[in-house]
């Protein structure tokens, strides 16, 4: 179950990723990219090149999860920048 506190780290990956990679995969991403543990207990974001997917990667007290949304219509809205 995701559950998320007030001082809970979410991390965006701003580039689009290619969602067919999984627990490692999105752990090298983790640990190159954002230069942080995967185990942390934060939660990482990464989205698809078409914006219609998007896929959570987080540690779920005694193992890794995974979270996976595909829309039917629509987008979601990347913030840009600093956002």
């Amino acid at each position: 179950m995701l559950a998320l506190t007030g001082n809970s780290r979410i991390y965006l990956y701003r580039m689009r990723c290619d969602l067919r990679k999984s627990f490692d995969g999105l752990c090298g991403i983790i640990r190159d990219h954002f230069r942080e543990d995967p185990l942390s207990g934060s939660l990482f974001v990464f989205v698809n090149k078409r914006e219609n997917m998007v896929k959570l990667l987080y540690w779920d007290r005694d193992g890794l999860a995974i979270w996976f949304k595909r829309l039917e219509m629509g987008r979601f809205k990347i913030p840009k920048g600093d956002d």
